[in-house]
């Protein structure tokens, strides 16, 4: 029950940036059909539970690889956009965004099979990791 009131915390985190972002670019936007799910989460408090994440045998390794990634992603986006200035709230909440982005890249490296899937991984995993030390520079800097 924990792990799910703490995802249920993390969604509504998470939830709650959108009120930041104009509308209209959501307009321009929509998750493709294709990457949607049908998972029942009214199953999940019942089961039983293995490890911090853990949701028994109901994933696979590269899907319980990538649900630590965001697991860290999103408590560390809510940290940092419950910074007072909003430029540092931005740039904090857009390291961890990068540093999730990372972590699925490199689950993506070490169980993918798709070559133009990995190549998209290791340029994420270069471009992201540049942008974090120029973030992390400006943060330096900037943030008091």
């Amino acid at each position: 029950m924990k792990t799910l009131v703490r995802y249920s915390l993390a969604a509504a985190g998470a939830l709650s940036m959108l009120a930041i972002i104009p509308a209209a670019s959501f307009a321009e936007m929509a998750y493709p059909e294709k990457c949607q799910s049908k998972m029942d989460m009214s199953k999940m408090d019942g089961m039983k539970m293995s490890g911090d994440m853990g949701m028994g045998d109901m994933m696979t390794d590269y899907q319980k690889a990538s649900m630590e990634g965001m697991k860290s992603m999103h408590m560390n986006m809510m940290q940092g956009m419950m910074k007072k200035d909003a430029d540092v709230a931005f740039v904090c909440g857009m390291i961890a965004h990068h540093m999730g982005a990372i972590s699925m890249s490199e689950v993506e490296l070490k169980y993918g099979d798709n070559e133009w899937a990995k190549k998209a991984a290791q340029k994420i995993i270069e471009a992201q990791t540049k942008e974090i030390a120029e973030m992390n520079e400006w943060l330096d800097k900037e943030a008091k």
